[in-house]
């Protein structure tokens, strides 16, 4: 029977997986076609399945499935595609997500857009924070919701039909042709969504994309127990945690670090928090200044996600628009600041402005002063009245230990609030999650930003708090170690590739605690033309990344993150963080980031290898 050989192929797989699958939170760039990124992994995968053949060296040489583990990775792409294979299905239709809310507004999106209708059906109770009218008025969604007696009585309805099922076994599904999306929710794992037929097809890139840049996929570990259900048929065993220790050492571990007086939020993973920021402001906003327009401000050459997402917020609310806020290269944050929110209060908008300190890729630190009385600078209407202060979301992944918000710190007279991707210092790379602080004078917001974070279900899961509590301690001896690798190796490049441009802050900011382990790479260059000399350096780009994680292959890595527990990451900001990003506004250059625990005169040698080949 093929059910018997996929729990079989399930078994051997799950037995013989690299070490990777389960703990790994970036992507290898080096095995990544982002162009087949949803494909390639299943494809090479069936092929092995076909072949009978489980062996760890061979699903380690499975091209990376997705990316982070946001939008998937292996084991929920063999979790998706187990049971889809059980049920006949395309494994493209299968999506399983940590959250039990973000594939129900996932559908509610594309409808929005579509202006298609939306009925929601459930026989048992819907999850407790499941709350509607929050949904249809802050998020602009429109749906009929109803509890039916039997999932048998489905009826036919003019527009999408959504069913939501509790769930205690994975992997049977109850496809009632009257439903259009069937979603399965199992406890603390997450839910699985299945896109039922052809005519729905459309939904599946929707869908992943609300995961790749709202939420995030089950994770490893749930996935690896849900896995476990399906090959030996037995009801999901519920995961044992010590949540609560866990949670009130990790909220402890925030504060001290942070120094902010308000308590932390922590979320499945950065864009999560960040996504619970971005509904909770807007929510504060339709209630203390009804009618007003939202703007954010967001500099165009960001991280791609934190672009990405805030354009799809916007896209789905007529008063709520992105600006461009242009913060380093040849642009100064805080001019920049300045000019866009005088024009901002000249249209009584309400102004939350999102940006990265230091920038990303080239880790520059605004004047702080200037930029504590640009954002405390009383504005005026256009009518003379005094305009909305501005909100100031401040990403500080790269610098998670300098304090901004405490009592007496920089930014606490102002209404100011920090999030960090917890994938990168926070745990060490070893999960997602990241985490939201407060100062005074944002009380009252981060309540809004809890309850939508509640909303959302994208709380961190318990494995990710008892990482956290485990790695936040030694955070920020972390921070300083790796800084210590990062400032002598970038004198070494001066020294050996002097006509280089290198991005990394000054020993006069890193002594102000601004201490960085990543900075970029402009390389030098020839040619007769812009183009000849463009083409050029992107060729020395991918020369000197794949010399380096050739030549030490345990150490260096063609990866996206930063702030690992041991090792060297490199990247092109353009093909990776910037994705999403205007072509015009990517930076194609080189990013590296290091850690306290790594081989560095190793990595010297190999450098000087590459600079005496240009």
């Amino acid at each position: 029977m093929q059910d018997t050989n996929i729990r079989n192929y399930i078994k051997a797989v799950v037995k013989n997986m690299p070490s990777d699958w389960l703990n790994l939170t970036t992507h290898r760039l080096d095995i990544y076609d982002e162009s087949k990124a949803k494909t390639q992994f299943l494809e090479k995968f069936e092929e092995l399945y076909n072949a009978n053949n489980a062996e760890t060296e061979a699903l380690k040489q499975l091209p990376t499935a997705y990316d982070y583990i946001r939008l998937g990775h292996p084991l929920s792409s063999v979790l998706e595609w187990a049971i889809a294979k059980a049920n006949n299905l395309n494994p493209a239709n299968v999506i399983s997500f940590t959250s039990k809310t973000a594939p129900v507004l996932a559908i509610l999106r594309k409808n929005l857009l579509a202006n298609k209708n939306t009925q929601i059906l459930y026989t048992d109770a819907l999850p407790s924070f499941f709350d509607a009218e929050l949904i249809r008025n802050v998020y602009g969604y429109n749906f009929e919701l109803k509890q039916l007696d039997s999932p048998s009585t489905i009826p036919k309805f003019e527009g999408t039909t959504v069913f939501i099922s509790q769930k205690d076994e994975i992997g049977t599904l109850d496809l009632n042709p009257n439903v259009d999306i069937l979603i399965n929710l199992y406890g603390t794992l997450g839910s699985i969504i299945t896109v039922n037929g052809e005519r729905n097809e459309d939904y599946i890139s929707e869908i992943q994309h609300v995961r790749r840049r709202e939420t995030i996929a089950m994770t490893p570990a749930n996935c690896l127990v849900a896995l476990k259900a399906l090959m030996d048929q037995t009801a999901v065993a519920e995961p044992k945690s010590n949540v609560a220790e866990d949670k009130k050492s990790v909220l402890k571990s925030i504060k001290e670090i942070t120094g902010s007086p308000t308590t932390p939020l922590v979320a499945s993973s950065g864009l999560s928090i960040q996504y619970a920021i971005m509904m909770g402001l807007i929510h504060d906003a339709q209630e203390n200044h009804p009618g007003k327009p939202i703007k954010f401000l967001v500099p165009p050459n960001c991280y791609g996600g934190t672009n990405d997402q805030a354009r799809r917020v916007a896209a789905c609310l007529d008063n709520v628009e992105i600006v461009d806020l242009l913060v380093d290269g040849d642009n100064d944050m805080v001019q920049s600041i300045d000019t866009v929110l005088t024009k901002v209060a000249a249209e009584d908008a309400v102004p939350y402005i999102i940006a990265e300190i230091p920038t990303n890729p080239r880790v520059e630190v605004p004047d702080l002063q200037q930029l504590k009385a640009a954002l405390s600078k009383e504005r005026k209407t256009a009518s003379g009245k005094t305009a909305v202060d501005p909100v100031f979301i401040l990403d500080q992944t790269f610098c998670p230990n300098y304090q901004f918000l405490g009592e007496g710190e920089i930014l606490s007279t102002v209404r100011a609030i920090s999030y960090a991707s917890g994938s990168k210092f926070p745990s060490g790379g070893k999960c997602t999650a990241g985490y939201v602080v407060g100062n005074t004078k944002t009380a009252a917001l981060m309540e809004k930003i809890e309850l939508h974070l509640t909303l959302c279900d994208n709380e961190a899961t318990a494995l990710q708090y008892k990482i956290l509590a485990e790695q936040l301690p030694s955070m920020n001896q972390r921070i300083i170690d790796a800084y210590e690798n990062t400032r002598e190796f970038v004198n070494f490049i001066k020294e050996t590739l002097p006509e280089a441009k290198i991005n990394f802050v000054s020993d006069e900011l890193a002594a102000q605690g601004f201490t960085p382990s990543v900075f970029s790479l402009d390389l030098p260059t020839k040619g007769n033309t812009d183009e000849e000399r463009e083409a050029y350096k992107r060729a020395l780009n991918l020369k000197l990344i794949n010399l380096m994680i050739t030549e030490i292959p345990k150490e260096s890595k063609f990866c996206v993150s930063y702030g690992q527990i041991k090792g060297c990451y490199w990247t092109i900001p353009a093909t990776s963080t910037q994705g999403t990003t205007k072509e015009g506004d990517k930076d194609y250059i080189v990013r590296a980031s290091l850690s306290g625990n790594m081989d560095l005169d190793h990595h010297k040698k190999v450098f000087l290898k590459f600079v005496d080949n240009i």
